[in-house]
């Protein structure tokens, strides 16, 4: 289970550092093999590649109405290996989707990641936090 968050940053080419804490689980898991795919909300997701192949098929047998968003999942999902310094290459397609800059959040979801431009996710934590809480979490506390 992946958790917490990483600010980090691209270098020019658009490649990404994974944290150690989470390369070695992804070198374990999956041995550095990641899927890589755009997010609506404005993001990129980040699978280790067994979790993206179970996603995969159950979006591959959606009907022909979610045609659409077979098209935002599969068809802007990428391969990619980590190097051996830990990095993954974030596509240029990808980055542009998005609008992802130099500094960038990555956010453990559990099974997977969500990377994030950093102030696109500020704005958007900003205005979840100014539209309140959800019905759905009305009986959640810590």
């Amino acid at each position: 289970m992946f958790q917490g968050a990483s600010s980090l940053n691209l270098d020019a080419k658009g490649r990404m550092t994974i944290p150690s804490r989470h390369r070695d689980a992804l070198l374990l898991q999956c041995e550095g093999r990641v899927t890589l795919t755009k997010h609506p909300h404005g993001c990129l997701l980040f699978f280790p590649r067994p979790v993206w192949e179970s996603h995969r098929e159950q979006i591959a047998a959606w009907p022909m109405s979610a045609r659409a968003w077979q098209r935002i999942f599969l068809g802007n999902a990428s391969d990619v290996e980590m190097d051996g310094a830990g990095r993954i290459l974030i596509a240029p397609e990808l980055r542009s989707a998005v609008g992802m800059t130099r500094d960038v959040m990555l956010l453990g979801m559990g099974s997977h990641f969500e990377i994030w431009d950093a102030t696109k996710l500020a704005e958007s934590e900003a205005a979840a936090v100014a539209n309140g809480m959800p019905d759905v979490l009305n009986d959640f506390s810590f």
